[in-house]
């Protein structure tokens, strides 16, 4: 595949509900990038498995994701908590991660021209997808924090779940992303670490622009 040249690369992992999502969103805006959330295709792929249980097959997948329009990833029925354990399962299949992996190189080093870059975020990104992307973030925060944040969520949503259930789910998925087989969430050496805990959305932001920043005006990109 033919990667564009000089263009603004940031890689994000991190678990479920530690704010990745939101200072990708903030990124994206700020310096005009290709944004894709690459656990949404897995989430999507999980629904997909939900919906066809008895005609699921990787055939299917690699036809769906052939022709996947990024604005399919935005559907309110892929935040349910089944649609993401779905995801964690399904991420553990080497031949679907085979499949997810060639859209998600697309997306990176070959975005529409009237984007400056891309960036993408997920649990494996920096130490699978974007390897040697211009910036490369590991975001976490503590688990009740995280819980809580997606607790209230799903309460915007109008879901009536408890607060004890969203944590155990959250649990849960942290262990299937650290410990699958293939592609585990880990923080690579060369990710800067961002903790959201104590941080709010715009604190943290801030602290991320400051980095990018620095080093795009040593490129010479600002």
């Amino acid at each position: 595949m033919k990667k564009r040249k000089d263009i603004i690369t940031v890689a994000i992992d991190s678990p479920a509900a530690a704010g990745a999502g939101t200072q990708a969103k903030m990124i994206a805006e700020e310096y005009n990038l290709l944004y894709l959330d690459t656990g949404k295709i897995y989430r999507y792929i999980g629904n997909l498995k939900l919906e066809n249980s008895k005609k699921f097959s990787h055939k299917l997948v690699k036809n769906k994701i052939k022709t996947l329009n990024i604005k399919k990833l935005k559907q309110k029925k892929l935040l349910f908590d089944k649609v993401a354990v779905s995801a964690s399962i399904i991420s553990r299949d080497k031949i679907i991660r085979k499949i997810v992996k060639n859209f998600q190189i697309i997306c990176a080093y070959n975005p529409p021209e009237k984007y400056s870059g891309s960036v993408l975020d997920g649990r494996d990104i920096t130490s699978v997808i974007m390897k040697d992307a211009m910036f490369k973030f590991y975001i976490t925060a503590n688990l009740k924090i995280r819980a809580k944040r997606r607790f209230l969520e799903y309460k915007k949503l109008n879901k009536k779940v408890r607060f004890s259930e969203v944590l155990k789910s959250l649990k849960n998925r942290d262990y299937l992303d650290k410990k699958r087989k293939y592609s585990p969430l880990k923080k690579t050496q060369d990710s800067i670490l961002i903790n959201t805990s104590k941080l709010s959305k715009k604190a943290c932001f801030n602290k991320i622009k400051a980095i990018m920043d620095k080093k795009l005006k040593i490129n010479g990109n600002i």
